[in-house]
């Protein structure tokens, strides 16, 4: 890798992260505490991400616990929580907070693996963005005569294998989240 290169490896490897991510935050029937990272609570006026406000615990397979460090806060955190897009009602006694993950349905289950497949699929496209952004560039360095046409060829050639690797870790990301979806 070169200095042509290293700013699409880059971009490709922030595409993949983004997707991992968003990956870690899907309900796959299982208590998760990633489930939570994209709702915000408002503590006193500040959207605050709840892993901030409280400790979220696994304490059985399908049960979380959230235990706010300030106990004032248990109300707006179980109104961020059924606000949210979870779909879950929060269980409260006032100092903790439990979630109960319900088995997901067959149906929910095929809809969670599509839209795997569609984010894994705008992933996919980010990187072929990136590459054809970069062979661009790469043309122009050469039209102008920094690079010279065999070096044009190496470059793209690199680049391409930078490309197929990051296509193959997506493509191998979703085949083992849409395992983890679909089985039961």
């Amino acid at each position: 890798m070169d200095e042509y290169l290293n700013p699409a490896k880059d971009k490709m490897e922030r595409s993949l992260a983004a997707l991992k991510a968003e990956f870690a935050a899907i309900r796959a029937g299982r208590a998760n505490p990633s489930v939570l990272d994209k709702i915000r609570v408002d503590y006193y006026g500040t959207p605050t991400p709840i892993n901030q406000m409280a400790a979220v615990q696994v304490t059985e397979a399908r049960i979380l616990t959230i235990q706010p460090w300030d106990a004032s806060t248990v109300r707006a955190l179980e109104k961020a929580i059924q606000n949210s897009e979870l779909g879950i009602n929060p269980q409260s006694d006032g100092r903790t907070i439990r979630l109960v993950f319900p088995q997901l349905t067959e149906d929910h289950r095929k809809q969670i693996a599509k839209d795997i497949k569609h984010q894994a699929e705008q992933a996919k496209v980010s990187v072929r963005g990136v590459r054809r952004d970069t062979i661009e560039k790469l043309k122009k360095l050469q039209k102008s005569a920094v690079l010279t046409e065999d070096d044009l060829k190496d470059e793209e050639k690199d680049l391409q294998e930078l490309h197929d690797r990051f296509i193959k870790d997506i493509d191998a990301l979703a085949a083992a989240k849409e395992k983890e979806v679909l089985e039961v």
